[in-house]
């Protein structure tokens, strides 16, 4: 019953639903009932007085004994009451009489000997309100008032007893509690409805949630919520949904992943295999071996630097790429890099230009990654300037960020293809360039993600048939170190 969280929040709700009706319903009728009798009691104590007054005053003398009697019977009928009076033993009883057959309620309390009450009362002076008195009589209930009969000078002279019939409270107490149970039924059907609805409403969306996430553990990634409204449920939908176009993303992204992984390792092992079984065959004769033999060992390194580049992606997206920060001259990294390339640069004649904004720029940062930043961008711009072209290097310091900008004036990027240049195995030279330039695709998303490690930015500005510059961005070193230790640690 208990095992769904509609059944356990309906329950819930009706549960809370009924004490709340029954906590009011049973302090609305204590109130009422402590207010009846108070009121009640105040009235008796009242009538008590009068009662008082008319036997000292007239019931006490014999001329005036019959206008007294007939005013306590009018008090008597006004409460639907009975009176008892004992003055000195003399014993009256006064009160609305009908016969046993018409059910007279007083028939039984008449014939009770109320002697010692009596006696009690003027003996206690003090004026109660009693209830139960004469339950061994009667099982009407009754509320009694026992007082003193005082007259002018304060002298006890007997004793009064006022009956009062108090089944009325009762049975207004009891059209109370009817009230409240058909209340509370209306209630309870109305709650169950309304309760049924919202918390359909919120579960209708979990259990939507619940299909989808089947839905996507059997690799279907298109299924979606609907979220309508904005309420916390809504927006947890929206939510949902929005991880599920994550999801759907990096499945589509794993499975091109794959695609191209192998499709970059198949070709240049299809090559070598192929190479090697012609000078197997002796289909390429033995003059030619070197030339064949330098081809494979190219495809090989290539191979080399794609499993290289996977596992440093793989390293910074699982989080085990971390980063040792110092203080180091990036005009000075730059100079050493560049030199690092110097063959290729000779090859292609092309004209380099550092310009440095100052002789010494310090940057806070891992030089070991922003090294590797360097060399991927370096050899993008080499790759993709034509002969005798010019390659820009520039470095500028503006309050706490040191700009770095990589510019190079070969073929550009078309804009449909700036948005996915940092994604993995994206080429856009593919379709703009020739097919000698040709890598893995992955130098450019490794650059982003050590960029993104650094809290830093990198941008791209290109235009076909312009060129490309890359500009990234570094924290500035708060204090500059002695530049002789940092070309120390540079060279090693």
């Amino acid at each position: 019953m208990f095992k769904t969280l509609f059944s356990r929040m309906l329950i819930t709700y009706l549960a809370v639903t009924l004490s709340l009706l029954m906590l009011l319903g049973v302090t609305a009728v204590s109130i009422f009932q402590n207010q009846y009798i108070s009121e009640q009691e105040t009235e008796m104590r009242r009538e008590g007085e009068e009662i008082n007054r008319i036997l000292v005053e007239k019931y006490i003398y014999d001329e005036k004994r019959p206008v007294a009697i007939e005013e306590l019977r009018t008090i008597a009928r006004k409460y639907n009451a009975l009176i008892q009076v004992d003055l000195k033993k003399s014993f009256g009883v006064y009160g609305t009489y009908m016969d046993e057959e018409s059910g007279d309620k007083w028939l039984l309390i008449e014939g009770a000997d109320i002697s010692e009450i009596a006696e009690s009362v003027e003996e206690d002076t003090a004026t109660e309100i009693l209830s139960g008195l004469f339950k061994e009589f009667t099982d009407i209930p009754i509320m009694t008032l026992a007082r003193p009969v005082l007259n002018e000078a304060g002298q006890t002279i007997g004793a009064i007893l006022f009956h009062v019939d108090t089944s009325n409270v009762n049975e207004s107490i009891s059209r109370i509690y009817m009230d409240l149970l058909l209340v509370s039924v209306i209630a309870v059907i109305m709650a169950i409805l309304m309760v049924s609805y919202i918390t359909g409403r919120i579960t209708r969306p979990v259990i939507d949630m619940n299909n989808t996430v089947k839905k996507y553990t059997a690799g279907f990634f298109d299924a979606r919520i609907k979220a309508e409204g904005s309420d916390e449920v809504s927006q947890l939908a929206k939510s949902f949904n929005a991880m599920a176009d994550e999801l759907n993303t990096l499945e589509q992204a794993r499975r091109s992943f794959v695609a191209n992984v192998s499709h970059e390792l198949r070709s240049p092992l299809t090559s070598m295999h192929g190479f090697l079984e012609a000078m197997q065959d002796g289909t390429i004769s033995n003059e030619d071996f070197p030339q064949y033999l330098n081809i494979v060992i190219a495809e090989n390194n290539r191979m080399i630097n794609m499993v290289n580049d996977l596992l440093d992606l793989a390293r910074i997206e699982s989080g085990q790429f971390e980063l040792n920060t110092e203080q180091f001259d990036i005009n000075e990294l730059i100079r050493r890099t560049l030199i690092t390339f110097e063959t290729r640069i000779g090859e292609k004649k092309l004209d380099v230009k550092a310009e440095f904004s100052q002789d010494h720029c310090f940057a806070e940062a891992d030089s070991f990654k922003i090294a590797q930043v360097l060399r991927n961008l370096i050899d993008n711009a080499i790759k993709f300037s034509p002969e005798k072209s010019a390659l820009y290097v520039k470095t500028h310091c503006e309050k706490n960020t040191v700009y770095v900008s990589i510019r190079d004036f070969g073929c550009g990027i078309a804009p449909e293809d700036i948005p996915y240049i940092f994604d993995r195995f994206y080429k856009a030279e593919k379709a703009h360039t020739p097919k000698r330039h040709t890598g893995t695709g992955l130098g450019l998303s490794i650059v982003k993600h050590i960029i993104d490690l650094h809290d830093q930015q990198i941008t791209v500005d290109s235009k076909l048939g312009e060129g490309t510059a890359f500009t990234f961005t570094l924290k500035k070193a708060e204090s500059q170190r002695n530049y002789k230790t940092l070309v120390k640690q540079i060279k090693k």
